[in-house]
């Protein structure tokens, strides 16, 4: 039976000052009996017995059944001599500056608030049943019991390499199995291609604002980061050719298709540019299809880059974690040549392989028929959120701007008002129960304005509207 309020309280009380009592006293010491505690606090037994559960629970008495309560060694040690850990300060030197700051897309939502900062799609526009399924079967097979190939299962790869040549041309040699690792998630393998394709220290050109997980995996890898802005057709070919020039940079990490967090796909006449550019510096692409699932239109769409590629220029990452589920954390790159090896050699190093298991869940729900057709019925549901949450912004953000509505992707990129307190206005609409993200993290060097990224993906697209207008409230107060 639940404890009544006053018993909570005596029990409370009895806890402290059981602490008093036990501090500085040697490990081993008997605690008094339960009947001597009984009659020294004028408490009843029930009261003692708790206050002694928790005790024990936090480690600082031991009780043995039988024979007493005893004060433990870790109670005295941690009362008499503090933990010290200043010595750290110098083993670690200066810290690393944080990406994924308080105010971004990492943040856990409170319980009732509106969620519009979190990155991943709400779980009723994930194929479940056909993950619940894959995963039962899996676990089921030899995979549940055996170690997977370092380079990723073969129907795996061979499903990524399929998938990129159903858009290759003719004329064009398309990937292979060979070219594909796959990945624990494509976060890892940023990592492993940043330190493929260049040396701590050297420059790499990065879209601004970009992914912030690409801009703390190069962190991670140690380059250095030199951005380059964009327009409504994607980065501009000339500025491009300048800054290789001038850094003779060899890799440009990119999103062609609903970047995150601006929405942007590259034109056509950009997509041909930027190759050109990339051909006449010797240079990478590396192409991050991350939402290659998340289109909205039923037009053919541009095909990825690396489908027009057999030079091995196009390094290509997709992954299922966002569109599949979560927790089957699996991705691909596809890189052809020696930089290829490379990357497999580093994510090798870091990763050993990724759960057979989960890659054979993975490969279960996208050889799936069921799999195609959710892909068809999510476009529609994708574009009646986001065209939610963009009324909802037109309607209460006047002095917003809504820089595009994307044909594709989960994100809106909000640009608020000059003079706006981000990380004030961050607190202020957590404290009314809608949670955003600050546009700040996003930017690989200073924020070319003040912007929030805010997710129409999320769960509860009733109370976008609501949660857009709280924001407008808020707003005013964090000039």
């Amino acid at each position: 039976m639940p404890q009544s309020s006053s018993a909570q309280s005596s029990s409370a009380q009895l806890v402290t000052e059981l602490r008093r009592w036990i501090d500085g006293r040697a490990p081993g010491t008997r605690l008094p009996a339960t009947r001597t505690l009984v009659r020294d606090h004028e408490v009843g037994p029930g009261t003692v017995q708790a206050a002694l559960r928790v005790l024990a629970a936090e480690g600082t008495v031991e009780t043995r059944p039988g024979v007493g309560t005893f004060a433990t060694e870790g109670a005295s040690v941690r009362r008499l001599r503090p933990a010290d850990y200043s010595w750290q300060a110098g083993a670690l030197g200066a810290a690393k500056p944080a990406t994924a700051t308080g105010d971004g897309p990492l943040r856990p939502t409170p319980d009732d608030a509106v969620s519009l900062h979190n990155g991943y799609p709400d779980r009723r526009l994930l194929p479940e049943k056909l993950v619940r399924q894959a995963l039962v079967r899996a676990a089921r097979g030899e995979y549940a019991v055996t170690a997977a190939p370092r380079s990723g299962l073969p129907g795996l790869r061979a499903w990524f390499a399929h998938e990129l040549g159903r858009h290759t041309p003719p004329g064009t040699a398309p990937a292979a199995a060979a070219d594909v690792t796959v990945l624990p998630g494509t976060q890892s393998g940023l990592a492993a291609i940043f330190r493929a394709v260049a040396a701590p220290g050297d420059p790499v050109v990065i879209e601004s604002p970009t992914y912030w997980g690409a801009i703390l995996a190069a962190g991670e890898s140690g380059v250095r980061l030199v951005p380059t802005g964009g327009g409504q057709d994607g980065p501009d070919p000339v500025e491009l050719d300048r800054i290789l020039t001038r850094t003779g940079a060899r890799a440009f990490y990119a999103q062609p298709r609903y970047a995150n967090p601006t929405g942007v796909t590259w034109s056509q006449a950009t997509r041909r540019e930027v190759i050109e550019v990339l051909a006449r510096h010797g240079a990478f692409l590396i192409e991050d299809d991350w939402a290659h699932d998340f289109g909205m239109t039923d037009l053919p769409e541009l095909p990825p880059l690396a489908a027009l590629d057999d030079a091995g220029r196009v390094i290509y990452l997709r992954s299922l974690t966002k569109s599949v589920s979560p927790t089957l954390r699996v991705g691909a790159v596809i890189a052809r040549g020696p930089v290829g090896g490379r990357i497999r050699a580093n994510v090798a190093a870091s990763t050993m392989y990724v759960s057979p298991v989960l890659q054979a869940a993975a490969l279960d729900v996208v050889g799936q028929p069921a799999w195609r057709t959710h892909q068809r019925s999510l476009r529609a549901r994708l574009r009646s959120r986001r065209d939610l949450l963009v009324d909802a912004v037109n309607t209460h953000l006047p002095e917003a701007v809504l820089t595009r509505v994307p044909a594709g992707g989960l994100n809106l990129w909000v640009r608020l008002p000059d003079g706006t307190d981000l990380h004030h206005l961050v607190v202020e609409c957590e404290r009314a129960g809608v949670v955003i993200a600050s546009g700040d993290g996003l930017f690989p060097a200073e924020p070319a304005g003040q912007f929030v990224r805010l997710n129409f993906a999320g769960p509860d697209p009733a109370r976008f509207d609501p949660a857009v207008r709280t924001i407008a409230e808020v707003l005013p107060r964090c000039r």
